[in-house]
Formats: C-alpha cells, sequence, structure tokens
C-alpha cells in the first residue's frame, strides 16, 4: 500500500481541525462525503438547560452536513427549503443549523446542517443488496407509498425536488411497527427549487430526468413524478431503468428523448405495476399523474380490512379511462391522433416513432 507523503498527511490533519464540535453537540465519524459537503454523525452534549433549551431537544444521535461556509450555499438552501416544509414524516427531519469555527480559531468557519440520522441507509445501498433481482413487490408498494406521501407534502409547499433517486431517499426505523422494518423519507434538497422557477439549464441525475428536463430545461412537479417512475423501476428489478452501458453519454439521453422514446417496463412486473408505471413515465407530462392521485391507485393504496372491504367496491385507477375520483386527463394531452411503428429499440429502451 502507498504511503502517503508528509505533505499529504499534514493537509489530512489540517482538514480534520476544522471539523469542530458544536455548542450543544458532539461531532463524530464521516460517514459520506459529496460535491456539497461532508456528512458526520453527531451526538447531545449533556442537556442543560438555558437560554437555548428548545435547541436541545436532539435525539441520541444525529446526522450533521458540513461545509465551510465559503462552500456552504447548497446546504444553506436546503437548510432553508426543510425549514419551509416542515412538519412531513416522509421528509428527513431537520433539527437545527449552526456555525462553527475550527479547534485553533482562525478564519475557517464552518456551516452545520442537523440532520434526523438514517440508520437504515440509503434506498440505493438496499437495491444494491438485491444483487439485480430487485425488492419483493410489497415492499416496492410499501416504499413507493412513503415516497409519494413526501413528493405530495413538497409539491403542496411549490417545491419540485430536481433530484429524486434510490441514493437520496433514506431509511428510518418505522415507529408504527415492532418488527424492525424501515420507513423511507426524502432527503437532500440541495437542488430543490420552487415551481415555475427557472435556471435556464436542468439541475439533477440525468439517469432519473425527466424528457422536459433534459431536452427544455423545464423542472415542474410532473418531473419528480418522471423520476419516481425510474426509481420504482430500479426497486423492482435490481437495475437502472434506462439500463445504459457504463461511460454513455449524456448526449445519448438526447438522442433517445428527441426520438419520443419510453422506458422499456420489465416484462416480468405485475399488471398493477405496469399500469402505475405508465400513469409515471408518460412522454408528456401533462399525461403522468399528480402525487396526490398516485396515492389512489390500487399499488400503493393500503389493504383495507377484510370486513371494511366485504361492504365496499373496489375503485381502480387507470391512466387511460381515468382517476379514481372519477376525473380525467386533461383535454389537451388527447389532442392529436398518432400511428405507432415499433423500431428497435437501443438496450433497456421501447422507441416509439410517432407518425402524425
Amino acid at each position: 500500500m502507498k504511503r502517503k507523503s508528509e505533505q499529504e498527511e499534514f493537509e489530512e490533519e489540517k482538514k480534520q481541525r476544522i471539523w469542530s464540535h458544536g455548542e450543544h453537540w458532539l461531532r463524530g465519524e464521516m460517514v459520506g462525503e459529496g460535491s456539497s459537503g461532508s456528512v458526520f454523525l453527531a451526538t447531545p452534549k449533556n442537556p442543560r438547560k438555558g437560554e437555548f433549551g428548545s435547541m436541545l431537544n436532539f435525539p441520541g444521535l444525529m446526522a450533521v452536513k458540513s461545509a465551510e461556509v465559503s462552500d456552504s450555499e447548497s446546504i444553506r438552501h436546503e437548510a432553508e427549503v426543510l425549514l419551509d416544509i416542515k412538519g412531513c414524516p416522509f421528509v428527513i427531519e431537520r433539527f437545527g443549523e449552526e456555525i462553527t469555527t475550527s479547534e485553533e480559531g482562525g478564519d475557517h468557519m464552518v456551516y452545520n446542517l442537523l440532520l434526523e440520522f438514517a440508520s437504515g441507509g440509503t434506498l440505493g445501498d438496499l437495491i444494491e443488496k438485491s444483487n439485480g433481482h430487485g425488492l419483493p413487490e410489497a415492499e416496492v408498494r410499501r416504499y413507493t407509498r412513503s415516497i409519494l406521501e413526501g413528493i405530495k407534502h413538497i409539491h403542496k409547499f411549490d417545491y419540485v425536488h430536481c433530484d429524486l433517486k434510490p441514493e437520496n431517499i433514506l431509511l428510518v426505523p418505522n415507529p408504527a411497527t415492532s418488527t424492525g422494518s424501515f420507513m423511507a423519507k426524502i432527503s437532500d434538497f440541495g437542488l430543490a427549487k420552487r415551481t415555475k422557477e427557472n435556471y435556464g439549464q436542468w439541475r439533477g441525475t440525468p439517469t432519473y430526468l425527466s424528457p422536459e428536463a433534459l431536452n427544455d430545461s423545464e423542472q415542474e412537479p410532473p418531473s419528480d413524478i418522471w423520476s419516481l417512475g425510474c426509481i420504482v423501476i430500479e426497486m423492482l428489478t435490481g437495475k437502472s431503468f434506462s439500463d445504459l452501458k457504463p461511460g454513455c453519454e449524456l448526449e445519448y439521453f438526447h438522442y433517445m428523448f428527441d426520438h419520443v422514446c419510453t422506458p422499456k417496463i420489465p416484462a416480468e412486473v405485475s399488471g398493477v405495476a405496469r399500469d402505475f408505471l405508465k400513469s409515471c413515465l408518460a412522454m408528456r407530462s401533462c399525461e403522468r399523474l399528480t402525487a396526490e392521485k398516485l396515492l389512489l391507485h390500487p399499488f400503493v393504496v393500503r389493504p383495507k380490512p377484510l370486513k371494511e372491504a366485504r361492504h365496499t367496491k373496489g375503485k381502480v385507477v387507470c391512466s387511460s379511462s381515468g382517476y379514481a375520483d372519477g376525473s380525467k386527463p386533461s383535454a389537451d394531452c388527447h389532442a392529436s391522433s398518432a400511428i405507432v411503428r415499433r423500431i428497435p429499440p437501443p438496450p433497456g429502451f421501447e422507441i416509439l416513432a410517432a407518425l402524425v
């Protein structure tokens, strides 16, 4: 193993000295590092009453996302979004923020965002553990329902997440059960934007972006629904929905969407899962169901107790015939008719060329 040079060791020690403890919490080991900052474990100091008593209501273990103040714009934005949308059990909880200085003082100032710790890791970790086989459909339905509840809440406050993917879905112990099961919570709001807010370019991870995001830099609530469809396919199959070859260039995404392509829905998924995915992955954003509508879909609706089910007629949400509440897709989605012919698809995709 290559030995670190004295300069490398010095830089590493210098970096570690930047990450000091907070006023009411202790910084633990680093558990992750990304472009927006570093993530550490954190524990509360001995509780004591005082002026900041309300800040001391910390859980026994937290995550703290940290970056030098000069590079903390993304984390600060995330803190602001989480404060605006607080109160949803399906969005990761924010406990507070604090600026710390290095142990040696000086001009090293660090911005810290204290967050709920997800002991179950990420949904991406769980999918990876399936070794390409995917998760049981019952489990996929449960996680999908949690993610949808989170998306519904985010959209209610006029935000678009813009970067939904398995790595940004955290798994937290479900307090409603004693079986050790986890619930999904949406995290990482550094790229979130207000609806109708236009940045002039797309933001997020290309593999999970909608056609209108990649082609027109348009990211509104339906874009998050497309990303959800990609995540559900990944949960069901254990593979990315695009099934792209390693090293595939971003231009290939543009080529596919310019040629009216839709993700190939795996043949092995159930009929109800297939209908749900069609409602998420419609090429035209106006044809995708909202989070609120999707929560009425049989794929995610909670099973009713047997007695209640005997006296209630089942309602089915179908993307082609309408929604459970009787409403229909918008009229402009059906303004034109097309004859469709099949073209041999690239790996993992079904290409549809529309001849109007």
